[in-house]
């Protein structure tokens, strides 16, 4: 795999639905991964999966093939037209670099190895957010659900698949800004903590616990800004290993509406 480079990488939204992976990847598949990565890619791509003008092999992100399997064809076929030709690697071979792939971007952040998996049963997943993992209690999706968590409609559109595993098991490592709680503090003690909507020299605009637009004037708070940490809970406890990766096959099918 040192041409690989026909094969183009682009955002999740510019895929078609999203295929339920077909493995569950442990960190020794994802090791074995790199050392072939290493030996037949990084001649082309670089040790990041960067090298080549245009395409970022980290992201975990593909136009050509979306389930593993289709990735493992590519990878053994080649793709007629283009620089990328095929190569002489086992099923197991080829499967553990989409492994390394799929987790990459994971990898270089320093993650641990529990992150490093791939995705489950959508319908499964879909039943345990509405269920058992409580996530329909404050995230919204398709106009349906409460707004007191950032709306998840195109989450798969917009989140690669680490960061949503680490967002479910760890989420106070990488919280994006524009899902960061806010916290005030009134005068006289009282504290606001929610989604901020707007602010301004004069006043600080939240959604708050129960859904009601809160309009607070700076002059009468004695403090505001960003919580640090995340409201949500990790999951590391209450779901089983099976469960996330089903919740996150789920989560990567929301792309918002057809």
């Amino acid at each position: 795999m040192t041409r690989i480079c026909g094969i183009v990488f682009v955002a999740l939204g510019a895929m078609g639905t999203l295929a339920a992976q077909e493995h569950s990847y442990t960190p020794a598949d994802i090791e074995d991964g790199s050392r072939v990565f290493q030996s037949t890619c990084a001649g082309c791509h670089g040790q990041n999966g960067d090298g080549v003008a245009g395409i970022d092999l980290s992201r975990g992100q593909f136009r050509r093939g979306t389930s593993d399997t289709e990735i493992i064809k590519i990878i053994q076929t080649g793709i007629p037209g283009t620089t990328m030709p095929p190569h002489n690697l086992t099923d197991t071979q080829a499967g553990a670099v989409v492994a390394y792939l799929r987790n990459m971007a994971t990898i270089r952040r320093g993650a641990s190895p529990d992150v490093l998996r791939g995705v489950g049963d959508a319908a499964r997943g879909k039943a345990l957010f509405e269920g058992k993992g409580q996530c329909a209690t404050c995230h919204r999706v398709n106009g349906k659900g409460p707004r007191l968590a950032p709306d998840l409609s195109e989450v798969g559109a917009t989140r690669p698949l680490p960061e949503l595993f680490q967002a479910l098991l760890d989420p106070d490592a990488n919280i994006r800004a524009g899902n960061r709680f806010f916290r005030a503090v009134t005068k006289d003690g009282a504290t606001i903590t929610g989604r901020l909507l707007n602010q301004d020299s004069f006043s600080v605009q939240l959604i708050d616990a129960n859904e009601r637009l809160v309009s607070l004037a700076k002059a009468n708070l004695r403090e505001y800004g960003f919580v640090k940490s995340s409201p949500m809970p990790s999951v590391r406890d209450k779901l089983s290993v099976q469960e996330v990766d089903d919740l996150v096959g789920y989560l990567v099918t929301l792309k918002g509406a057809a």
